[in-house]
């Protein structure tokens, strides 16, 4: 059975453009500045268990601004808070922990997408060790120059805004209800599907049992199973230099409107407006049915003192026309969750699969002071002889090895 997710059997399309070559053009080129990010936040608490991390100044090499990139996430807790909190106080350290220190940009963004498989699993196993059963979504998105990327667990979701108004999704929701290969995995795995029964009647989401979790993937969770994984879908794209918009929000927002939606309620304003005005209409269209969150990021060149999208035109009604031929449906084939050349956006990564094995590359880190194995996931350092490493694959630890397998489905001999 196939364990990569639903979103990646995409139709044919253009073929991902190595990073190397972009970055190539860019230095062949005229010199391309970086672009002035800008953003807005809001929110309305039901239950308080929503969290933002804003981290706008990051260095790659600390006092180089040139280095400087740009983080934004949100994280959606349930069963409590705790890991949301965990969540946005560890992930980027964890994150960051992975990648070498003397990193060049270019193998920095080449290295990002696997970090931050290492960074979620690591969090997650951290939080775990607590004890408490609290779990939580994490989008967490990292802009850096005009290169975006995306990881995402639960269905907190993350959409991009270009020129044109093309809507393109950077995430994938791991509903269970909604989402047919994730249920495959987790009961392949050893979990249950299946509705909440009330006098024998089945009722609501399809939830994940034992726990009765609507998601299948998370950050903690701890009472629920190990089939309820931390593995992030992570997307890597580059805009051009007319820019875009960014809309990070927790399904507060997203039960309530669809991503069209939410970009055209926000067109023409600046990000902080914007991020209200999402808010407002989620409200609005839904009331307040759980907490309601939402970032919203423009990136935009620099030169443009207010770098805002236009707002989206309204067409006039003809009457005539309604009269005589009824109204036009308009063809939602046309903006999709694909990327569009519209925006001159060019994919560079993207993978979804739930297994750490397809996740973390196939070397072997070996630390440069003590030359023991340094494990892949929580970045220790052990002697070969004490590691559980599999031959075909990076080195773990024995703790990080026996939760891969957990994960799995595979059993402890």
């Amino acid at each position: 059975m196939s364990q990569t997710e639903v979103s990646r059997a995409r139709p044919p399309g253009p073929p991902l453009v190595p990073l190397g070559t972009l970055i190539g053009r860019e230095l062949r080129g005229e010199k391309v500045e970086k672009p002035k990010v800008t953003y807005g936040q809001s929110a309305l608490a039901k239950k308080g268990e929503d969290y933002f991390l804003i981290r706008p100044d990051c260095q790659r090499v600390p006092g180089d601004p040139s280095t400087s990139f740009s983080v934004f996430a949100i994280f959606d807790g349930h069963n409590g808070m705790s890991a949301a909190v965990f969540a946005k106080e560890n992930l980027l350290r964890n994150v960051l922990s992975v990648i070498p220190e003397d990193a060049t940009r270019e193998h920095w963004l080449q290295a990002l997408p696997q970090a931050l498989v290492a960074g979620f699993v690591k969090t997650d196993s951290d939080f775990q060790q607590r004890g408490e059963t609290s779990g939580t979504t994490a989008t967490f998105v990292v802009i850096d120059g005009w290169t975006v990327t995306v990881a995402s667990v639960g269905d907190s979701r993350c959409i991009l805004d270009t020129q044109g108004g093309v809507v393109s999704l950077l995430t994938v929701d791991h509903r269970l209800e909604e989402n047919e290969e994730e249920r495959q995995r987790v009961t392949a795995s050893g979990g249950e599907v299946g509705r909440q029964l009330y006098l024998g009647n089945e009722y609501g989401p399809l939830r994940c049992w034992p726990g009765g979790l609507c998601l299948s993937r998370s950050i903690g969770d701890t009472d629920v199973g190990e089939f309820i994984v931390p593995v992030p879908h992570v997307k890597q794209v580059k805009l051009s230099s007319a820019g875009g918009r960014l809309i990070i929000a927790s399904d507060g927002i997203w039960d309530a409107l669809s991503n069209d939606n939410a970009a055209k309620t926000c067109r023409g304003l600046p990000a902080d407006l914007a991020a209200k005005l999402v808010v407002k209409e989620a409200l609005r269209s839904s009331g307040l049915q759980d907490d309601t969150t939402c970032l919203v990021v423009d990136i935009f060149p620099s030169i443009h003192p207010v770098p805002v999208l236009p707002p989206t035109p309204r067409k006039k009604p003809n009457v005539l026309s309604s009269i005589f031929f009824g109204k036009k449906v308009p063809n939602s084939s046309t903006k999709s969750s694909k990327l569009s050349a519209v925006g001159a956006v060019e994919e560079l990564f993207e993978e979804g699969s739930a297994m750490l094995s397809e996740r973390l590359g196939k070397d072997l880190v070996v630390s440069p002071d003590s030359g023991m194995l340094r494990c892949v996931i929580c970045q220790a350092d052990e002697p070969p002889t004490d590691g559980l490493s599999d031959s075909s694959g990076p080195f773990l630890c024995g703790n990080c090895k026996r939760k891969k397998d957990a994960m799995e489905g595979k059993k402890p001999i």
